[in-house]
Parts: C-alpha cells; sequence; structure tokens
C-alpha cells in the first residue's frame, strides 16, 4: 500500500537536498529540480523495479530511468542517493573538483544510478528509444521511463524519437514531461510556443495522459495507471503540469531560478520553509 505521507515527507528532504547542494557550490538549477522532486520521489521510492544496491549500466530485469533535462541533477542525485546507490554524504561535493556528481549527469566516473550522460537537450528520448527496443528483443518485460523538459520539446531530435516510438509501438517506454512553462530565457509561449502538445503526441500514435505533477497523490495515481497501459501497442506520454521552485515561495512563479543559485540569506528563507523530515546530509 502507497503511503502519501511518507513520500511527501522524502519529497520535502529533497527539496532540502536541492537547495543545500546548490547553496554550497553556488552554481546548478534549482528551480526544475525543485519543481521535479514529487515526480522523482514517487518513481524511486514506489513505482520503479530497481536494485539499487546492485546497479547494472544494462538494466536488465529492471526498470531503467534516463533523465534528458540533465540540468535538474540536484534532484536526481538526492533521490539515487536516498534510495541507496551512493552514500548519502557524496551529496556534499555536489558541482566540486573530482566529484562524481557533476552539474550534469556524466559516465565517465561510474556514479550508480546514472546510465548515460545527459544534459544537451533533445537527446533522452532517443536512449529511451534504444533502451525500449533492446528490451523488447531481449523479451525482458520491465520498463523504460524517460524524463524531458517542456523547453527541451524545441528540439528536433525529440520529434524523430516521438516518431520511432509510435511507429514501433514502443509500449515499455513511458515519457513525462516536466511541463512548467518556463525555460531559461523566460516563458515557453514567448520563447518558442509548443502548440497543443497532448493533440501532437496522439498525432504521433502516442496515449497521453495530463496530470499534476506537484500533487503526490495524482503523481503515484498517474504512475501506476501507466504500468497498467503498458503492452497495448502505444509508448505512453504523462504531461505533467508543475511549478518551477515549488516549496519555495519566492522561486516560484518565475523562470529567474532555473539557473541561479541562493545566497546565504536566500538558502536560510528557503529551508525555513522546508521541514527537515529524515535528516540532512
Amino acid at each position: 500500500m502507497t503511503d502519501i505521507n511518507n513520500l511527501k515527507r522524502i519529497s520535502t528532504q529533497v527539496r532540502r537536498d536541492i537547495i543545500r547542494m546548490v547553496h554550497a557550490c553556488q552554481s546548478g538549477h534549482p528551480g526544475g529540480s525543485l519543481g521535479c522532486a514529487d515526480l522523482m520521489t514517487a518513481l524511486y521510492f514506489q513505482e520503479l523495479r530497481h536494485h539499487p544496491s546492485s546497479f547494472s549500466m544494462d538494466g536488465t530485469g529492471e526498470d531503467i530511468f534516463l533523465l534528458s533535462n540533465g540540468h535538474i541533477s540536484p534532484v536526481f542525485y538526492s533521490v539515487l542517493a536516498r534510495s541507496g546507490y551512493f552514500p548519502l554524504d557524496e551529496l556534499a561535493g555536489f558541482r566540486f573538483i573530482h566529484s562524481r556528481l557533476q552539474g550534469h549527469p556524466a559516465t565517465l566516473e561510474g556514479l550508480p544510478g546514472v546510465r548515460v550522460a545527459s544534459g544537451s537537450l533533445g537527446q533522452g528520448l532517443s536512449v529511451g528509444c534504444g533502451a525500449a527496443q533492446a528490451k523488447k528483443l531481449n523479451h525482458d518485460s520491465s520498463l523504460v521511463f524517460v524524463l524531458m523538459g517542456d523547453g527541451e520539446q524545441q528540439e528536433g531530435q525529440v520529434w524523430e524519437a516521438v516518431l520511432y516510438a509510435g511507429a514501433r509501438k514502443l509500449d515499455n517506454l513511458i515519457a513525462i514531461i516536466d511541463y512548467n512553462g518556463k525555460q531559461i530565457d523566460g516563458a515557453v509561449d514567448n520563447v518558442l510556443p509548443l502548440g497543443d502538445l497532448r493533440a501532437k503526441y496522439e498525432a504521433f500514435g502516442w496515449h497521453v495522459t495530463p496530470f499534476d505533477g506537484n500533487d503526490m497523490e495524482a503523481v503515484v495515481g498517474v504512475l501506476q495507471q501507466a504500468r497498467i497501459m503498458t503492452g497495448q501497442g502505444k509508448p505512453q506520454m504523462l504531461l505533467m503540469k508543475t511549478e518551477m521552485g515549488m516549496g519555495v515561495d519566492f522561486m516560484m512563479g518565475t523562470h529567474k531560478w532555473h539557473g541561479v543559485a541562493p545566497n546565504n540569506e536566500q538558502a536560510a528563507r528557503a529551508l525555513a520553509q522546508l521541514e527537515e523530515t529524515l535528516g540532512d546530509y
């Protein structure tokens, strides 16, 4: 049985981790990381069928998660550490020289939980298609999850992968779009409007489900339903509405915290709004 309150406690601690990591090195992307904390918590502590203590790059026999919008690495690293992929105190090295926790996830140092270098936007769904196709060829019934940003949908390579997944009926592939409506240069609608994403994905042969990505019950429910919907001939896209900077009032409602670190006073204000629930690293 799902303990929604426990998942909420974990997501609050994950948000604390994000603020502390970005503040300590004075570099990173807190806005999108905070917005995706609920999803990432629900994935790693509820929905993913994965094996943190015996990580393998090929992911045979377990669900695979791929972070395409790699700039939100703080939330990725937090859930990886707190679910047992590597020691929690390693979070203190985020973005420092010689750390395995680089600003964008990388594979060179062999950080457990990271299967692909990401952050050059537009590539993650293509990798996800390959992983999903490989699982089908190997008769592996586990799933592939890919998280992308909404601004990332402006990349042409995304649409090649969308076309491929629909044409090849990759019904073991679940893509998630963080639709917070903001990117580094401003509102997505001002930079390059995306139009009706649901209609576009459906036209390419995908099943699309919109949901509130900052409502833990909604997040858990849609992930559970997505698993039930696999194997029915269509890849899935979960269109996740979030608030950039969620959980910290002065970071919400603006794109300005996309890639800016809080100073000492701002970090203290942010942490005061986020209860320590599991213990800081």
